[in-house]
């Protein structure tokens, strides 16, 4: 039985059958299954199957297996496999079966280089004997071939991360008229369908342009790092949408990119139709994700469309949200008053509610209320007073 099998992508000017047209003329070569994966280990492509057996054999091996279905290795895998020196390697380096590792059968690795650099890996099935050493030959000048292309992919990558940077950190005028004009050009077409931006913060990496690239993240366009606070950074990722009233695909986004990073939060702006308001909504994902972390019960994930108050709260500077008034109701022996002063403004005033909420006698938030107000110099029966502990209680938590 004769199986191709496709990797597909529209993230750039580059044909993922590029990739698969290669692959396919390296498993003809060597009359074996080939697969091509980046240097971080996700799948590109996998090639034809010359036969049944070889499909068993290889949905026999859970770490292929894996590498198929998810598209992606685990971080011990690639740690295993590097070991055997692929990193380093100009020509083929044959590994080993370890069934303790879930290889069960042993491995052909071609590194992908391109003027020296390791961009990836076509990975093979060995068998007895194998290939010869002139069909590797061959297979490794057809490598050559992969590594120039993704040498190109990845500086077009580069190219979309320093624009899109460069859009939504532009001041307003002829700057950022610029950076959105370079943006639009290097996307062709796709710049005037509806997109979104999703922020992913914080965004650990060590390397201040450590965005993965759009390749690696279903429905992304461009991908870059920002600053974060006073010394962390950002993920902001421009996501193409099918329709601006649609955006699971931004979120399916953000929440890959969340387990990708273990912890923090992430925010989704309202989509726009073409990118003149990029810096608009990068300010929206931010604003986001950074209610998303202040408040738990509005994430991981948090729409700018649905995070209430904290859409004026996250645009105020951040001295305004510490009223005097109120200060002595954010020290932390009073968190226990402050904690029912906030609950009692979210349920509208309501004393059973409230009560209810808090797991207390109503007498005792009588008690509480009294000493906010006492603590506060504010009237809890005056509707100002009010709004004003309200939005400064809300502030606090960012």
């Amino acid at each position: 039985m004769r199986e191709n099998a496709r990797v597909t992508s529209d993230t750039g000017p580059f044909n993922r059958g590029d990739y698969q047209e290669l692959v396919d003329e390296i498993s003809e070569l060597l009359g074996a299954p080939a697969t091509l994966e980046n240097r971080d280990f996700e799948l590109i492509a996998f090639g034809a199957y010359a036969s049944e057996d070889d499909l068993d054999a290889a949905a026999l091996d859970p770490v292929r297996t894996r590498s198929i279905l998810t598209r992606r290795s685990t971080a011990a895998v690639r740690t295993w496999f590097e070991g055997f020196g692929i990193t380093r390697a100009a020509g083929p380096v044959r590994i080993p079966p370890t069934p303790e590792a879930g290889v069960y059968r042993g491995r052909i690795c071609l590194p992908v280089r391109h003027r020296g650099v390791v961009l990836g890996y076509v990975w093979l099935l060995d068998d007895d004997p194998g290939p010869s050493d002139p069909q590797l030959a061959a297979a490794m000048q057809v490598t050559a071939r992969i590594g120039a292309l993704l040498a190109d992919e990845a500086q077009h990558g580069a190219d979309l991360s320093r624009e899109l940077r460069a859009v939504l950190t532009a001041e307003r005028g002829w700057q950022h008229d610029m950076a959105v004009a370079e943006l639009r050009t290097a996307l062709g077409a796709r710049a005037d369908g509806p997109h979104t931006v999703v922020c992913v913060a914080p965004w650990r990496s060590a390397d201040p342009e450590g965005a993965p690239s759009a390749r690696a993240v279903p429905h992304a366009t461009a991908l870059c790092t920002l600053p974060w606070g006073a010394t962390g950074q950002s993920l902001a990722v421009l996501v193409r949408l099918r329709s601006a009233d649609v955006r699971g695909p931004a979120l399916t986004t953000a929440a890959r990119l969340l387990r990708e990073a273990s912890e923090g939060a992430a925010g989704v702006a309202e989509a726009r139709t073409g990118l003149a308001e990029l810096a608009t909504a990068w300010r929206e994902a931010s604003a986001a994700a950074r209610t998303a972390l202040a408040e738990p019960r509005l994430g991981p994930v948090a729409e700018w469309s649905r995070i209430g108050p904290y859409r004026l709260l996250t645009s105020l500077p951040p001295t305004v949200a510490h009223d005097p008034a109120v200060q002595a109701l954010l020290n932390p022996a009073q968190r226990e008053l402050a904690r029912t002063a906030e609950v009692y403004l979210d349920c509208a005033g309501q004393a059973g509610r409230t009560a209810a909420e808090l797991g207390i006698h109503r007498q005792t938030l009588y008690y509480r209320l009294s000493r906010v107000e006492q603590l506060t110099g504010l009237d809890l029966d005056d509707g100002e007073d009010r709004l004003l502990l309200h939005m400064t209680l809300k502030g606090a938590r960012l």
